[in-house]
C-alpha cells in the first residue's frame, strides 16, 4: 500500500506562481511512476505531468513550459513548480502513484488562480 499526502494549494493571482508537494510512503520501492493529475469543476480529470522511476518527465500541452516536475528520493516527495498561472489552471490537484500496476491517489489540494 501507498500513501501520498499532497500540499502547497492556495489562491494565486494570474501570472503567479505554487509549488505543490506530494509526499509518499508506505510502499515506496514498488511505486514505478508517479503523476500529477487535476479536475476542475464540471470536468474530467486530466494528467498534467508524470515522472518515470527513471526520473522520465512528460507534461500536458497546456502546461509545457510553465509547470516542472521533480523528485527528491531522499524524502520520497515530488514536486510540482507551477509558473505563470492561468485562470484556466484553477482545479482540484491530485497526486497519483503507481506500484505493481496498481493506482494510489492523495485526497486532493485545491488551485485557485484569480485576480
Amino acid at each position: 500500500q501507498v500513501q501520498l499526502v499532497e500540499s502547497g494549494g492556495g489562491l494565486v493571482q494570474p501570472g503567479g506562481s505554487l509549488r505543490l508537494s506530494c509526499a509518499a510512503s508506505g510502499n515506496i520501492f514498488r511505486i514505478n511512476s508517479m503523476a500529477w493529475y487535476r479536475q476542475a469543476p464540471g470536468k474530467q480529470r486530466e494528467l498534467v505531468a508524470t515522472i518515470t522511476s527513471e526520473v522520465n518527465t512528460d507534461y500536458a500541452d497546456s502546461v509545457k513550459g510553465r509547470f516542472t516536475l521533480s523528485r527528491n528520493n531522499a524524502r520520497n516527495t515530488v514536486y510540482l513548480q507551477m509558473n505563470s498561472l492561468k485562470p484556466e489552471d484553477t482545479a482540484v490537484y491530485y497526486c497519483n502513484a503507481v506500484a505493481l500496476g496498481r493506482a494510489h491517489w492523495g485526497q486532493g489540494t485545491q488551485v485557485t488562480v484569480s485576480p
